[in-house]
């Protein structure tokens, strides 16, 4: 279900289709008087077909709230669901099979395996998962990404650019649900940054996939669907139908 900028608030209703979605989400690190609250009692909803980006300052839990959302780590209480399932009662093996197959990951910082060459590092998921690709659907994923001639270059013989686009093609060649990146454009020239952009954009607009993005960046923030703006672990505004101006104006009043 997209997510328009000028669409009313998602409904709580059963029956309504979200991809991802937290409840009452506490997180804490550490214990006693010297523990931090990164998280105070989140609550927000991902529908599917929807571009999400988290915006706040450093410390604000906006990076401690994507790693729960996308199981990388537990609330300390709360609840997180992908889809119908509850990520909160899922064992180790469990988790695992989840974010191998309905979760994609892109870090500012690639994580390519420096061994494997470009084709190998898109098709690792799947290697992991003892499943083959499909070749269609690899054929036309490393065109849109505009790298089907790097295929054979390990990540040291690609630029941050073409490096970022093999881990976005690793993301989505399982075709997953959710798509989380995390300061995914925090490595890269404006031009690469673009690149990106415009392709998640596109994962959302013709695949109807859902994208939840942690930026700082108040241009990356406006390609989506709404920003989410955090302070000491809670959700303190939402904005829908951003731009970069309005970004940067809800920034300027969120610290006033």
């Amino acid at each position: 279900m997209a997510v328009k900028p000028d669409s009313p608030p998602l409904p709580e209703s059963v029956g309504t289709v979200m991809a991802a979605r937290i409840v009452d989400g506490v997180k804490l690190y550490g214990s006693g008087t010297t523990a931090v609250r990164a998280l105070d009692g989140v609550s927000a909803e991902f529908g599917q077909g929807e571009f999400c980006a988290i915006m706040g300052p450093s410390g604000s839990g906006k990076s401690t709230l994507l790693h729960c959302l996308a199981a990388l780590d537990r609330l300390t209480s709360g609840r997180v669901f992908i889809e119908d399932v509850d990520v909160q009662q899922l064992k180790d093996k469990a988790l695992t099979t989840l974010r191998r197959e309905r979760i994609g990951f892109v870090f500012q910082a690639y994580n390519l395996i420096p061994t494997l060459n470009a084709r190998e590092n898109i098709l690792l998921p799947l290697t992991l998962a003892g499943r083959r690709a499909e070749p269609s659907w690899f054929g036309s994923l490393v065109d849109s990404l505009r790298i089907a001639d790097r295929l054979q270059h390990r990540p040291d013989e690609l630029s941050g650019g073409q490096q970022q686009r093999v881990a976005m093609g690793r993301a989505l060649i399982t075709k997953p649900a959710l798509v989380f990146a995390d300061e995914p454009t925090g490595n890269l020239d404006s031009k690469s940054a673009t690149e990106l952009l415009e392709q998640m954009r596109a994962t959302v607009d013709e695949m109807g996939q859902t994208v939840v993005m942690v930026t700082h960046d108040p241009h990356a923030a406006g390609y989506a669907d709404r920003v989410l703006f955090l302070a000491d672990g809670r959700i303190v505004h939402e904005l829908r139908g951003p731009t970069t101006d309005s970004v940067l104006d809800t920034i300027r009043h969120l610290g006033e």
